[in-house]
């Protein structure tokens, strides 16, 4: 006879391969990270003093004594008794925005006397944590089997180590260190060290081709290029010629393949500035200001040429403050918080929790292996066990996905249990969501049963804090997990906010919303419509510099207030909860002039048909709508790209439906009756709620290959790239509207089934 604990492991066995998501374009949401009466262009933030601080000259962390540190300080002794030390900003004639690399800008603060986070600079952040956490834990990566720990202390005397050597190296004052690899100690080092260093991060994604990684390096004007292993330096190495500010490139991962001028390991290159005196480092130190930029993000060319996005000492200090004060985040000195970096750091969104919250908090940050997004991931959050954790929605959907293929793989009993545990688990956290905290009797038997059993499969045991932002994320898979006690929670951002603007927390969330507006930011929506729909406006400390060298985009995105306009479509509810409905760029207006935001339909058709992996509509200035969709198919852990075998998912559901296809080539050579027949009988589902007659979808079509990063249909964080599709499959498309048959034309003997 089978026990009850037994029948509770139904979902829990996760050998969990996840395909690598890995992000955004402004202005355009790269975080999925208001109150509707918010109209002020300003934010609430104490008055301004000025301090002119020098850098800690004894660079023996243990006698760090920041209330020495300034030269030159005025203090402002509020009514409150609250004491407030910040930097100059130096020029009072700033303007919100500015695109020269060595510009400064006026921040947006007013006159309130509202306690909050002073301005600092990076640089004072990470002295003042050094200084109340030096002898925790920051940093920890694998080697074999054992994990290789730094303090706060010594990561701050790495990262000041490293500034040296890039001063040795000759970087100049605002001139970029691109970094290109997998995380690691090495790459946070690196990015802090170029900033004390007085030069730009620049994060540069992995999956970059070399022309790609030639546009940031040259923008950037790069004089240093910090790449992980022998495959991205030959990236480098192509077009090194044109690059001409770049003096050096460093490696830090593998022994070296040949030796090359100007070319180091990681050993080699940490050595370089031992003879740089810490006075000249700290002269540097001293010069910055938390209104000058430090690090530049550069978007994913979603929407065309990748820009830099100017980010300040100040927009990353204080949205590390405001945003881990809202998620609730612990002193190290009362709980240390735990996380795994695994995102793309050249993405806002894992540099602001990995690096700047952590940072901030005093959090000890856990380094992924490198294969994560292919199956590794779950066994490194089993044995960190994270407090916090942040997923790109696809990566919720992988999860999703593997835990219902092996759930169907169970026992009736088993399926039964789950069943019984899900439906008892989503009843009782959307009471708890609408405010009712009662547990019953059937809740805590299914926790006892299911939900520990399944958080303790992913790693989950100790995580209060599940996000999921960067793309949007379909509420089939919130409510999954919801069903089984791991609510996860929306943020809504962008690059240009320094990652979040509204975020959802576990008092105050709700299904398919983004979350209430960050403290002493601003929402505003412009121009709504009749149901209060308008494009989501930003205001804070939070909001960037500009884009470098981009006179006319930084004018598009940010108006002569200081308003950044994200165009993105949304709007409240009456609790003052943030909605997307879409991108202003992504809405569809048909030749008859009905506007039609894709994203709802596309979720609509995905949410019925497990076989589907991407669905695309169309029908821009065209008569009709039409559909391209692509097959779930097993992933290439190597290169990434989809292959022909379809994934489990997939050949379960054609085996449920009659189908005895394997191959996504089988189904489109034969035009498999039973895959084509389900797939017309969702759309005629999903047509049937349609608000109008312009909103159904005419025609389809199932494409030959899934979309891909590496096919360039995909960003680095899984966010369709819809003029890159438009283009790739013109042909294909102007076929649909050219009466081509399609099984929902009258001449196609398919029927629905």
């Amino acid at each position: 006879m089978r026990s009850e604990a037994e029948a509770g492991t139904v979902l829990c066995d996760m050998s969990l391969s996840i395909i690598d998501p890995a992000t955004g374009d402004p202005p355009q949401s790269d975080l999925l990270l208001g109150d509707n009466e918010f109209a002020g262009s300003t934010e609430t933030a104490h008055g301004a003093v000025t301090v002119d601080c020098g850098s800690t000259q004894d660079v023996d962390v243990d006698k760090l004594d920041l209330d020495k540190m300034p030269e030159k300080e005025e203090v402002s002794d509020k009514g409150d008794g609250l004491q407030i030390v910040t930097r100059s900003l130096g020029s009072t004639g700033a303007d919100f925005c500015t695109t020269r690399k060595d510009g400064e800008v006026k921040l947006r603060m007013d006159d309130s006397d509202a306690p909050g986070q002073p301005l600092m600079t990076v640089h004072q952040m990470f002295a003042e944590s050094v200084r109340k956490y030096g002898d925790y834990i920051a940093l920890a990566s694998k080697h074999g089997e054992n994990w290789m720990k730094l303090t706060y202390k010594q990561y701050y005397n790495e990262c000041r180590d490293a500034a040296k050597s890039f001063l040795k190296l000759g970087l100049q004052r605002f001139h970029g260190v691109g970094i290109l690899g997998f995380n690691s100690p090495e790459w946070f080092i690196a990015d802090i060290g170029a900033i004390l260093a007085g030069g730009l991060a620049v994060g540069i994604y992995t999956t970059n081709s070399p022309e790609a990684c030639q546009h940031v390096a040259s923008d950037s004007e790069a004089n240093v290029l910090v790449v992980e292993n022998n495959k991205q330096l030959q990236k480098i190495l192509q077009i090194q010629d044109q690059l001409p500010h770049l003096k050096a490139i460093v490696q830090y991962k593998d022994e070296l393949k040949e030796k090359r001028p100007n070319l180091y390991t990681w050993a080699e290159f940490m050595q370089l500035g031992k003879d740089v005196p810490d006075s000249q480092l700290d002269e540097i130190i001293a010069s910055q200001k938390p209104n000058q930029c430090c690090t530049l993000i550069y978007t994913s060319g979603t929407t065309g040429t990748p820009k830099g996005v100017m980010l300040s000492h100040d927009n990353l200090t204080w949205t590390a403050y405001a945003a881990g004060n809202m998620v609730q985040l612990r002193p190290a000195t009362e709980s240390q918080e735990a996380i795994v970096s695994y995102l793309p750091l050249s993405h806002i969104a894992a540099q602001m929790i990995d690096i700047w919250l952590s940072i901030m908090f005093g959090g000890t940050t856990y380094f992924a292996q490198p294969d994560a997004l292919k199956g590794s991931l779950v066994t490194t959050m089993r044995e960190v066990r994270p407090t916090a954790f942040m997923g790109v929605p696809r990566v919720w959907e992988k999860m999703q996905e593997k835990m219902k293929t092996i759930g169907a793989k169970s026992s009736t009993v088993r399926r039964k249990v789950a069943s019984w545990a899900k439906d008892v688990g989503l009843k009782t956290n959307l009471n708890r969501m609408r405010g009712n905290n009662a547990v019953s009797f059937n809740f805590r038997v299914a926790n006892e049963l299911v939900f520990k059993k399944v958080r303790n499969a992913l790693g989950l045991t100790r995580c209060t804090k599940c996000y999921t932002g960067a793309a949007p994320i379909t509420k089939d898979t919130l409510e999954f997990f919801l069903s089984l006690n791991i609510p996860v929670y929306e943020l809504y951002g962008m690059s240009e906010s320094s990652g979040p603007h509204t975020i959802s927390v576990p008092d105050a969330f709700r299904l398919s919303s983004c979350g209430k507006v960050m403290t002493d930011c601003r929402t505003k929506i412009f121009n709504p419509d009749d149901d209060g729909c308008g494009e989501i406006c930003f205001w804070g400390r939070h909001v960037f510099m500009g884009y470098l060298h981009m006179d006319d985009k930084t004018e598009e995105a940010v108006d002569e207030d200081g308003w950044l306009h994200s165009g993105d479509l949304g709007k409240h509810d009456e609790n003052g909860f943030l909605y997307i409905t879409g991108r202003i760029k992504e809405l569809i207006i048909t030749a008859g002039g009905e506007n039609v935001p894709p994203v709802p339909i596309e979720d609509a058709v995905k949410e019925h048909l497990p076989i589907i992996s991407n669905v695309m509509l169309i029908g821009d200035k065209r008569k009709f709508l039409s559909m391209l969709l692509t097959l779930k198919c097993n992933v290439n852990g190597d290169s990434g790209e989809p292959q022909d075998d379809l994934s489990e998912a997939a050949i379960q559901f054609c085996q449920r439906i009659g189908s005895n296809a394997t191959k996504a080539s089988e189904i489109l050579a034969s035009k498999d009756v039973y895959v084509y027949g389900a797939i017309q009988e969702c759309i005629n589902q999903v047509n049937e709620k349609a608000t109008s007659n312009a909103q159904r979808i005419q025609k389809w079509l199932l494409l030959e290959k899934d979309f891909s990063i590496p096919g360039g249909e995909l960003g680095p964080t899984m966010k369709l790239k819809r003029p890159v599709v438009l283009k790739m499959y013109n042909d294909q498309i102007d076929d649909l509207y050219k009466d081509a048959i399609t099984p929902i034309t009258p001449d196609n003997p398919l029927t629905a089934k």
